[in-house]
């Protein structure tokens, strides 16, 4: 490895500029031991003056020729980017799960819906506190707007709600819509700071996305739903058609 290394090293030296101040050096030399005069050192001169010029002039259209390559790499990368299209919908594990909430719900801004989302994950102090606390406390979230099942009822009364009184942000949380809702899609929608638009965290019933512990259901994966999926709007159109069918 050792040799072929040394030889691209000579290889790569610019040897006509070597060759050049080799040259002048010597000039220099037989000027000053008066072995030649000034007649023979002047043609010298111009000769180095020309081969400075000849070698600037390639190393220009050098440089030229990179920033072109350059220019075409960078069109290149930014037509590559534009093809490429965000997922509207990411898959969030297990693992994952609890820091992408907590970071959904800092994020929040404006008015948040909470659709058919389970109670009873709230009941434990330390979920309450990783899992609606954050919300609770976000100054950007003007008000939290549950649409929860009739079965319920009494578990928001006689738990959850006076919870949320306990804390600072309560007043935020407008009384709950009843409605009968099948378990099988539940939902947060809301504006995002980060992102400008509506995003959602959503989730379905059941394994194998809730898992049941000790009584209640906790989730195990979620779908974080991008700004502009079109699934956001069929969420909303969901929630809409569960209020008019309560007004019927």
């Amino acid at each position: 490895m050792g040799p072929p290394m040394k030889i691209r090293q000579v290889l790569a030296l610019e040897w006509d500029a070597i060759a050049g101040i080799v040259a002048a050096v010597v000039a220099i030399v037989l000027h000053f031991t008066h072995v030649v005069d000034e007649h023979v050192i002047l043609p010298i001169v111009l000769a180095l003056l020309a081969l400075l010029f000849l070698n600037f002039m390639r190393h220009a259209r050098n440089n030229e020729l990179t920033a072109e390559q350059v220019e075409r790499t960078a069109h290149a990368v930014t037509g590559i980017q534009s093809a490429l299209k965000h997922p509207d919908v990411i898959l969030i594990g297990p693992r994952h799960l609890r820091a992408v909430n907590q970071q959904f719900l800092r994020q929040m801004t404006g008015d948040t819906m909470w659709f058919n989302v389970c109670l009873s994950m709230y009941r434990p102090p330390p979920l309450f506190e990783a899992l609606l606390r954050p919300a609770l406390d976000n100054p950007m979230v003007t008000a939290i707007q549950f649409v929860l099942d009739e079965s319920q009822k009494e578990l928001w009364d006689r738990t959850i709600q006076p919870m949320i009184a306990a804390c600072d942000g309560g007043a935020k949380v407008r009384e709950p819509r009843w409605h009968r809702l099948s378990r099988t899609v539940s939902f947060i929608i809301a504006d995002s700071q980060s992102s400008g638009g509506a995003e959602a965290l959503l989730s379905f019933w059941g394994e194998p996305f809730m898992a049941q512990t000790t009584g209640r259901d906790v989730p195990r994966f979620i779908f974080h739903v991008q700004k502009n999926a079109e699934l956001l709007t069929h969420l909303v159109e969901l929630e809409r058609g569960c209020a008019r069918a309560n007004c019927e």
